[in-house]
């Protein structure tokens, strides 16, 4: 028995030799293309990675779709179109600006000024609220005999 395990220990490590890892296409041209293409597309399941740099089922999908395409010939372009027909303008990294994704481009600035706004009506409204507090003719007289006071010693 001590013997079995002795020889299990020596050749174990024979079976467990690594190979170098292959693409998954088999032509690297269209590997390289398709990561490419899949650093331009969004994640859906992740939201802020790319389909190149996500593991998800999701994006596995969605780089076996386009390395199927690739072989078939079709463009990138063609690729894009088919992914923004099926999942709609959030696929994509960069959105176009179309009426569709002008409040994604605009709101920002939208919101940005209708703070600038409100902050300036706000200050202003405070500003006429708030009174300078003015001073009696005693008080005056008051701080002046402390100034010549202090001035004094």
């Amino acid at each position: 028995m001590k013997r079995f395990f002795t020889v299990l220990l020596l050749v174990l490590p024979v079976l467990a030799i690594a190979d170098e890892a292959r693409d998954l296409a088999d032509n690297p041209v269209i590997e390289r293309r398709m990561i490419s293409l899949a650093e331009k597309v969004r994640c859906l399941v992740c939201q802020s990675e790319t389909v190149a740099s996500s593991r998800s089922d999701w994006s596995n999908d969605v780089r076996q779709i386009m390395r199927d395409k690739m072989i078939a010939g079709a463009s990138d372009q063609e690729i894009m179109d088919l992914l923004v027909e099926r999942f709609g303008k959030s696929v994509l990294f960069d959105p176009p600006v179309d009426k569709e994704t002008m409040p994604l481009w605009g709101g920002p600035f939208i919101l940005l000024l209708l703070g600038v706004g409100v902050l300036l009506f706000q200050l202003r409204r405070r500003s006429a609220v708030v009174a300078e507090p003015s001073l009696t003719p005693e008080a005056v007289q008051r701080a002046a005999t402390l100034l010549e006071e202090e001035g004094k010693s």
